[in-house]
């Protein structure tokens, strides 16, 4: 009796809980319920944010697959050794992604690990951006390459008023204002607005005409900032946003300190200091300068920018636009030695927001980014379209060889390449105008 006494208030408890429970239940999901897109409740839960969709396609070409391989295992044992915490790395092939991948740890001393929507900051391959931003306006009709700065921002003063008269577009995203090399970027780690930081280069001294000479900025080149603000009517973080990101579908990408804050995936920036890799807080450093330093990215968008890039740039802009921008503009010494790894350079130049690098019988798109104890670093071989981006949350030597590990492995099979695809897809010729036969008498 007691045993039937027990059961039957144990069944009696357990449907008092589920009576209690079950209008709890009911509320959360009306809470999610949604009519002509009003939520029905106030206590909605907000939506979910998009997430960048990349497909990979796995190559069918033996040949390319066993240059993936090979890097893959380069890059393996590259983290295998400590040559970096952390590390993204993207490579698009023609019309597809054929390598996405994550390597090593957001931050060390944890067991979280990089996957290809982990948001790195990109450093100075924000000025690939900007460039690929004022080409969208371009393509729009809004600005114009050889449009003068004080078109579209009045206050614009150099030391010299008829100087200052003659800077354009052009000049400012290919390094050759006339102002010297790196004015007041000292001034940027001071955490300086960019106003003052663009009203101050009234007092530099300049040292040749515009379009002339050749001098790397990031507070001259975050003109561009004042220029697309003029143009659209909008911040340059949202200008980009809907003018590259949405388009190409890059849902982890940003141009503030906020936006990588806010974001719980992030790859932690890193120092070597005794003899292990230290994390540091990200800094809001080169915010203030977004065009030359601010953007933020997950390699799975960066794959999607470069596939992009790659097929003409025609999702964004008009691809005349896009020859436009990786055309040089003024020569450019690289400093990158790396590159000797796989070829000796011949001649490098600076396009607009690109450098352009020539070896013989090749030619890369490129630029390279550090900022806070990040490192990227970005090439694009338009001859035999293919493309890299690598992403690593520490500076040092293995973001200095990527990309031309990558390449050094790549031309190995270059030749056996192409001729497997030209194997598969064909050319046919089609006479339009036979010759007519010859009549026999």
């Amino acid at each position: 009796m007691k045993i039937a006494y027990s059961i039957l208030v144990g069944v009696l408890l357990i449907l008092f809980v589920g009576f209690m429970y079950l209008p709890l239940h009911e509320e959360r999901i009306v809470a999610t319920t949604t009519t002509e897109n009003k939520v029905t409740d106030s206590i909605a839960l907000p939506p979910a944010a998009p997430v960048t969709a990349v497909e990979v396609v796995a190559t069918a070409n033996p040949y390319l697959q066993d240059a993936l391989n090979s890097y893959q295992e380069f890059f393996k044992n590259a983290m295998a050794r400590g040559m970096a915490p952390g590390a993204a790395v993207a490579i698009v092939y023609d019309t597809s992604v054929v390598f996405l991948k994550g390597f090593g740890l957001k931050q060390s001393g944890t067991t979280d690990s990089i996957n290809v929507h982990t948001v790195f900051r990109l450093g100075s391959v924000s000025k690939c951006f900007a460039s690929v931003l004022a080409g969208t306006l371009v393509s729009h009709h809004l600005i114009g390459w050889d449009d003068p700065i004080l078109k579209y921002y009045p206050q614009f003063q150099l030391s010299s008023p008829e100087h200052a008269s003659k800077v354009t577009i052009r000049h400012v995203l290919s390094h050759t204002t006339g102002l010297p090399y790196h004015a007041y970027t000292n001034m940027i780690e001071e955490h300086l607005p960019l106003d003052t930081l663009l009203a101050s280069l009234k007092t530099v001294k300049l040292f040749g005409e515009p379009g002339q000479i050749y001098s790397y900025q990031n507070v001259g080149y975050s003109l561009i900032e004042k220029v697309v603000e003029n143009a659209t009517h909008q911040t340059f973080e949202r200008a980009l946003t809907e003018n590259v990101f949405k388009p190409l579908g890059m849902y982890n990408s940003s141009a503030s300190y906020m936006a990588i804050m806010n974001n719980d995936n992030v790859a932690k920036p890193h120092y070597f200091a005794r003899k292990h890799w230290v994390p540091v807080p990200i800094s809001d450093t080169y915010y203030n300068v977004s065009p030359a330093g601010g953007v933020n990215a997950s390699i799975a968008d960066m794959a999607l920018w470069l596939k992009s890039l790659l097929t003409g740039g025609e999702a964004i802009m008009a691809d005349t636009t896009l020859t436009e921008i990786f055309s040089p503009q003024v020569k450019a010494i690289s400093k990158n030695r790396n590159f000797n790894r796989w070829k000796r350079p011949r001649s490098s130049y600076y396009a607009l927001g690109w450098r352009v690098i020539n070896f013989q019988n090749d030619q890369l798109l490129y630029h390279g980014g550090y900022v806070n104890g990040y490192r990227s670093e970005v090439a694009i071989d338009q001859k035999n379209k293919i493309a890299i981006c690598v992403l690593t949350n520490s500076p040092g030597n293995l973001a200095d060889i990527s990309v031309p590990e990558f390449f050094k492995r790549y031309s190995q099979k270059s030749d056996s390449i192409r001729y497997w695809y030209n194997q598969q897809n064909p050319v046919f010729v089609r006479h339009t105008n036979p010759t007519p036969p010859t009549a026999h008498q």
